[in-house]
């Protein structure tokens, strides 16, 4: 065994699931897209230290596209650097929390009406597909891969829209609240929910309602985000 198949081996697989080597060529892009996606999918918490040269080794590349791929986080305000020169995880507040639901509801809703309007069969057969593991690892209490495959939904959901300038800016929201999404079910799984926003939203794509399709997602995102608020209020 390699000194980097070593080092590859020792990635803990249940706290470390998210980091994957990188091998390809352009290694700065890809840990940012790793981290990036880490991030959105809260794999990583509010708080979390990321220090340059664990780091580096637990993906098993180099410090420096390490360095350039956490400093281009810490720009775009996903990552912060503190007064140690520590790269850590940020802590929202509930005024960011609100201000980036709001701003989602807007975007989100966009996307699922201009999705409405041009959602093929395929893809509304795979937005249901994503719904139905949600609840089945909700029914499991796996909200670890609830959360995950929530994060999916809404993302295909605004991909389907073909407004990728959209995508761009919804994904970035999400980035920046994805580390608190393990608390979205702090408050236990929605209830009464007849039927389910995400199927309200699929039956709106379905029907090639834009105005249905828009309504259900601002109640998704208004009414199934209590555990987050509940969680930065503390």
């Amino acid at each position: 065994m390699t000194e980097r198949s070593a080092r590859i081996a020792k990635i803990d697989s249940k706290t470390d699931a998210w980091v994957r080597p990188i091998v390809k060529e352009n290694l700065s892009d890809q840990a940012y897209a790793e981290l990036r996606a880490a991030l959105m999918r809260g794999h990583l918490k509010p708080g979390d230290q990321l220090p340059l040269r664990p780091l580096s080794e637990r993906f098993g590349i180099s410090a420096t596209p390490m360095r350039e791929a956490l400093t281009r986080l810490v720009v775009e305000r996903a990552l912060m650097l503190d007064a140690r020169g520590t790269v850590t995880v940020p802590r929202l507040t509930r005024d960011q929390l609100l201000e980036i639901r709001s701003i989602r509801v807007d975007l989100e809703g966009r996307c699922a009406e201009e999705a409405a309007r041009s959602a093929t069969a395929a893809q509304i057969a795979e937005l249901s597909g994503i719904h139905d593991e949600i609840i089945a690892a909700q029914r499991n209490q796996d909200f670890r891969a609830a959360v995950d495959l929530n994060t999916q939904f809404h993302l295909e959901l605004c991909r389907i829209s073909g407004l990728p300038i959209t995508y761009e800016l919804v994904e970035g929201l999400w980035v920046r609240c994805g580390p608190i999404l393990t608390h979205l079910y702090d408050s236990g799984v929605p209830e009464g929910w007849d039927p389910h926003p995400h199927v309200r939203i699929i039956r709106a794509l379905g029907a090639q309602d834009p105005a249905e399709a828009r309504r259900a997602i601002q109640y998704d995102i208004e009414n199934g985000g209590q555990g987050l608020l509940d969680y930065v209020s503390n």
